[in-house]
């Protein structure tokens, strides 16, 4: 931390740029301040100029003229600033003398030491100035082979401790925008008052800036004995679980909910299916509490396949539908299983491995049914059931060609299964 009486005599330096030559106020910073400080003050320099209006043009001169001088005697690319007077001297929005000066600091030019700041900007002709371009002169002092990837060595990790303030009060100099936000430093405001605000802000002014506290983990509380009373108090930071269904609106729930557990048990009315249905699209969210569960749903499918569509195209996106999939691709084969399945895959993109397993499953199913009747009337569904999943490409019948040309030979007396078989071989 720099000193009040160590800043003061920093603005002394800068304000000496008027009438004293540059080199003997560099010679006195070198003086009056130890190596380490230097680097502080420095420092400090370096962020008040980042902001045009802080310092006037003969501050600005000499605070560059340190920060170069400090570093003199080492290679350019080992000052630490290096990296702020080649931006400066390339920025195309500072004063041209600035950049004049810069450049010829850069360029060991000594005899611009010898004039004061004033002097300078006095005598400067910019006619006579050839500006360089900033890739040859961060290869020249910084050493960088590749000027694209130049990075400056302070880069701003956290939030600055000065900003500008946009609410300026009536006949407040308009140079002096920028706000101390360190706590306990209260500089005036006025135009009288510049040069005490800038000595305020060299004193709390350094590379962190008002950084984030980091916070250290909580040690672990000891175990909870058995029969101790545990208290919950919201100020200890505990999560708290609210259950937003409270006081809530369950009217149009209560009635969805009926009409599904009718729908359990028989055949809904075309008007009472209608009901659920424009339920269900005005509030998809109403499927999470209709009573429906996966061991409820083959009664769903079996009664009213078109509700259990429409369920489950709702529940697609609920963890539990993998539970509903299981449920429905072991339930007993029937025609209400295969439209509710055929109409999931022209509605919603169904995993691959629940539609192998449920075709496995069909195929299987007409194996094992002993009833003749019944078994060719099922092959003949699951033939037209297989003929509409391979013509709209909802499988890829390649992965299961094998299983279901076996199943077309066995039942081939089938009219059905011989249409089927004529399709695999047109897809071969």
């Amino acid at each position: 931390m720099v000193s009040e009486q160590q800043s003061e005599s920093l603005m002394s330096l800068l304000n000496a740029g008027e009438h004293r030559p540059l080199d003997e106020i560099v010679s006195d910073f070198n003086s009056k301040f130890p190596g380490l400080l230097r680097f502080v003050l420095c420092s400090s320099l370096s962020l008040l100029l980042e902001n045009k209006k802080m310092l006037r043009p003969t501050q600005r001169l000499v605070a560059l003229a340190i920060l170069h001088q400090n570093y003199s005697s080492q290679k350019p690319s080992s000052n630490p600033f290096i990296s702020l007077l080649v931006n400066a001297a390339c920025d195309e929005e500072a004063e041209i003398c600035e950049r004049a000066f810069i450049i010829q600091l850069l360029g060991s030019n000594n005899s611009v030491l010898k004039l004061s700041a004033a002097d300078f900007i006095k005598s400067f002709d910019p006619s006579s100035l050839a500006l360089p371009q900033r890739e040859q002169l961060q290869k020249q002092y910084c050493n960088i082979a590749h000027p694209e990837s130049f990075n400056c060595l302070f880069k701003n990790a956290c939030v600055k401790n000065v900003v500008p303030d946009p609410d300026l009060p009536p006949g407040c100099d308009q140079n002096s925008q920028e706000f101390e936000l360190q706590p306990g430093v209260k500089p005036k405001i006025g135009s009288g008052d510049r040069d005490q605000m800038i000595t305020g802000l060299l004193q709390n002014l350094s590379l962190e800036g008002l950084g984030p506290r980091w916070i250290r983990p909580l040690p672990p509380r000891l175990p909870i004995q058995e029969g101790e009373l545990v208290w919950l108090n919201p100020a200890n930071k505990h999560e708290l679980l609210w259950d937003y269904g409270m006081c809530a609106d369950t009217s149009r729930g209560a009635a969805v909910r009926d009409l599904i557990t009718k729908a359990l048990k028989g055949p809904l009315g075309p008007a009472q299916q209608e009901q659920v249905l424009v339920e269900l699209t005005n509030d998809p969210k109403l499927v999470y509490h209709c009573g429906l569960t996966p061991r409820k749903l083959p009664e769903l499918v079996e009664n009213n396949p078109l509700i259990a569509v429409e369920v489950l195209i709702k529940l697609m996106n609920s963890p539990e539908i993998s539970e509903y999939f299981t449920v429905l691709v072991n339930m007993d084969m029937s025609l209400h299983s295969m439209e509710v399945v055929n109409r999931l895959t022209t509605a919603v993109e169904l995993p691959t491995e629940f539609v192998h397993l449920y075709i496995t499953n069909c195929i299987s199913s007409c194996e094992n049914i002993k009833d003749k009747y019944m078994q060719n009337r099922l092959v003949r569904l699951v033939c037209v059931f297989l003929q509409s999943l391979i013509r709209n490409n909802i499988i890829n019948v390649k992965d299961l060609f094998i299983e279901v040309q076996a199943f077309c030979i066995e039942f081939s007396r089938i009219r059905e299964a011989a249409g089927l078989f004529r399709l695999l071989k047109t897809l071969e």
